[in-house]
């Protein structure tokens, strides 16, 4: 999160990166910007400068870079890193302001990212609404030992097939499943074209957390994620990207493939 404000040439240059490599959609850096998370790392002062820093500098990346419509996401997620979640309430102030920053600021339509619960989720759904911009929701999945998809930190407690069931098509244009092993895309997509009617997104991960930083190691190469790519496309997807571990080369790569 600070790395917006004190480092905003290199995520300028990244926005472009992406987009000369073919992306129609870049993310905004805000997926862990929500005041609480920033309170916890002593910077819930630049809360406000952060996420409008963070749109800014998508859409300036957008302008020196783009050839062709490209849109920008603002990215919410309720991922604490580890801390308490705050009350429902001041989650629910916390994300509205936040989304209110970045529709201010430039966002074309937001993404709930690495959506694993619930309650949490649908407060998140709730505040992004309210700026009247469409909202898309990521979940994030992985597969059980019995086989069953399950959203990823909940030890099994909430399947995929459970979120879903509080969605409608009306009120979510898009649900991806996104920061995911691309192993446990199949699955995942499965369990969506059975209990989700509308339109479906998918971008994996690939690597591992290892703490305080996402570890770049049996990265899977751009070939062989495009051809997975084209598997998800015979399933139905029609939004494909990449999350942590998935670089402007695969991009590159998936357009070239996909067209």
């Amino acid at each position: 999160a600070s790395s917006t404000i004190a480092q905003p040439e290199i995520l300028r240059q990244i926005h472009e990166e992406y987009i000369r490599a073919g992306a129609d959609i870049i993310i905004t850096n805000t997926f862990s910007t929500s005041r609480h998370v920033l309170d916890s790392c002593n910077l819930a002062d630049k809360f406000k400068l952060i996420n409008a820093t963070a749109a800014r500098i998508a859409v300036e990346a957008r302008d020196n870079a783009a050839d062709r419509p490209i849109y920008i996401a603002g990215s919410i997620s309720t991922t604490t890193f580890g801390e308490e979640q705050p009350t429902p309430a001041v989650a629910l102030t916390n994300f509205n302001d936040q989304a209110n920053i970045l529709a201010d600021n430039g966002v074309d339509f937001f993404v709930l990212e690495m959506m694993r619960d619930i309650e949490y989720t649908n407060i998140a759904h709730q505040a992004a609404k309210q700026t009247g911009l469409p909202v898309w929701i990521g979940y994030s999945t992985n597969v059980d030992d019995e086989g069953k998809v399950q959203l990823t930190y909940t030890q099994g407690t909430i399947s995929l097939a459970d979120a879903l069931q509080t969605l409608s098509v009306k009120e979510t244009p898009l649900v991806s499943v996104m920061h995911t092993l691309t192993e446990d895309i199949q699955p995942s997509l499965s369990v969506l074209k059975e209990k989700w009617s509308g339109p479906i997104g998918v971008y994996a991960h690939s690597g591992e957390f290892i703490m305080p930083n996402w570890q770049f190691i049996d990265i899977i190469s751009p070939e062989a994620y495009a051809s997975e790519a084209q598997k998800w496309v015979a399933q139905g997807v029609q939004v494909i990207g990449g999350c942590c571990g998935i670089g402007p080369k695969h991009i590159q790569v998936l357009r070239e493939i996909l067209g």
